[in-house]
C-alpha cells in the first residue's frame, strides 16, 4: 500500500496481517481523490479532515500528502492508532497537522463536536458487516456541528449494501462502484 500522489507520493504505509483491517485500495483513493480534486486541483489545501474508522490512516494520509492542514483519525483498535501513529512518524508528518483518536467512534465524534471541531471533508469506513454503523455515524454527523455548510461526507461500503439516500440533513448526491466497494458522496441539503 503506498500513497498516491502529493507530498508523499510513492512511500509505502504499513499495514498488519491478520487484524480486521481492509484497507481502502490503492485504486479506490485515487478514484476519490480524482473525484474531489476535478476541475479543482487545489481543493484540498488547508483543508480539515475527519478519517472515521480510519484502520491503516491511508485516506487521511493521502488528503495530508495533498495539502490538507489537519486530520483527525478515529479508530477504536489500538493496535490500528498504534499503526496510523507509526505510519505517520515513519512519513515525518508534522504532529501539529494530525490528532489520533483511539476510541469509539461515537464517543470520539461527541468530543469533536463539544471541541467545535468542523471538517470540510468526512470518510467513513465501517467493517462492511458492521452496516448499523453507518446509520448512526452518518445520523450522528447529520445533527452535528462538525459539518459545514460546504462539507462532503464520503462513505466507503459494500456495493452490494446500499446506503439510504438521506441520513437527516445531508443527501446523497453521487455513488461510484469499484469492484467490490462503492463510495457514497453526502452534503448537507
Amino acid at each position: 500500500m503506498r500513497v498516491i500522489a502529493g507530498k508523499y507520493r510513492s512511500r509505502q504505509l504499513r499495514t498488519l496481517r491478520g487484524l480486521d483491517l481492509r484497507p481502502t485500495s490503492d485504486r479506490l483513493r485515487e478514484t476519490l481523490f480524482d473525484v474531489l480534486t476535478a476541475g479543482h486541483p487545489d481543493r484540498l489545501n488547508e483543508t480539515a479532515w475527519l478519517d472515521v474508522y480510519a484502520g491503516t490512516g491511508a485516506v487521511g494520509i493521502e488528503a495530508l500528502s495533498r495539502g490538507a492542514r489537519i486530520v483527525h483519525f478515529i479508530d477504536n483498535s489500538r493496535t490500528a492508532s498504534n499503526l496510523i501513529r507509526q505510519n505517520l512518524t515513519s512519513l515525518q508528518v508534522p504532529t501539529d497537522s494530525f490528532e489520533v483518536i483511539s476510541q469509539d467512534v461515537a464517543i470520539a465524534l461527541r468530543r469533536l463536536d463539544s471541541q467545535a471541531i468542523a471538517a470540510d471533508f468526512c470518510f467513513l469506513d465501517p467493517p462492511y458487516r458492521k452496516t448499523e454503523e453507518y446509520e448512526s455515524c452518518l445520523g450522528f454527523l447529520s445533527q452535528s456541528r462538525l459539518l459545514k455548510p460546504d462539507s462532503i461526507v464520503i462513505a466507503e461500503h459494500d456495493k452490494k449494501f446500499d446506503l439510504a439516500e438521506r441520513f437527516g440533513s445531508i443527501v446523497r448526491y453521487r455513488k461510484l462502484d469499484q469492484g467490490d466497494a462503492a463510495l457514497s458522496f453526502f452534503r448537507l441539503a
